[in-house]
């Protein structure tokens, strides 16, 4: 059984916008990828609402994805598979973080996680737009602006490195409630696009 790491933010642990809990295993696009798998794959979730790539947030204990990682590797060890999905918190106003910055914070997760998975079984997976909706949840216009960016600079370092890359941009966009989260039909959505890159994997 491969072992598949999901590394990212709420939208990897399953925020719903709409009632601030978790969706169900049976919405979220990775509970989704666990059944389809199954029993050729374990699908280790490791989502944190907040979590950025080398940020702390003095808000949110334990957000900064890059000082996460070697814990997380040790404890789901071992890692035949990895995903990993951030970016959407870097662009917060409080950072005021280019895609520059936040594709080198990033890089700095991506050779971590190098120490376990071989680069050739890593998807990286470019954060959905921020829309209008969420300049009332801590971002501004510069942070919509960045979000649009990181299609491109993320897809040039999955180049650099030879991993795979998806852009939950391209299959769906973020919910109208809040702008940054992931609606029912987009777990969906995601779910099928990541399941056709990791099937081609295993």
């Amino acid at each position: 059984m491969k072992r598949i790491l999901a590394y990212g933010d709420s939208n990897t642990w399953g925020f719903d916008p709409a009632t601030f809990a978790r969706y169900p295993a049976e919405i979220r696009w990775t509970g989704l990828l666990q059944k389809a798998l199954e029993p050729d794959a374990l699908i280790l979730e490791v989502g944190l609402c907040g979590r950025t790539t080398v940020f702390d947030d003095a808000t949110i204990p334990g957000a900064n994805g890059l000082t996460a990682l070697p814990g997380i590797l040790a404890a789901d060890s071992p890692i035949d598979r990895a995903i990993i999905m951030l970016g959407t918190n870097d662009c917060k106003s409080v950072f005021g973080a280019s895609s520059a910055a936040i594709t080198d914070g990033l890089e700095q997760c991506l050779l971590k996680v190098t120490e376990a998975v071989d680069p050739a079984h890593i998807l990286l997976i470019s954060p959905l737009y921020l829309s209008d909706a969420a300049l009332a949840f801590g971002y501004d216009d510069r942070s919509l602006a960045v979000s649009r960016e990181l299609k491109r600079t993320y897809k040039q370092l999955a180049d650099k490195y030879g991993t795979a890359f998806l852009a939950a941009s391209d299959v769906t966009q973020a919910s109208d409630i809040d702008g940054q989260h992931l609606t029912r039909e987009g777990h969906h959505a995601l779910y099928e696009a990541v399941l056709k890159v990791i099937a081609s994997m295993l």
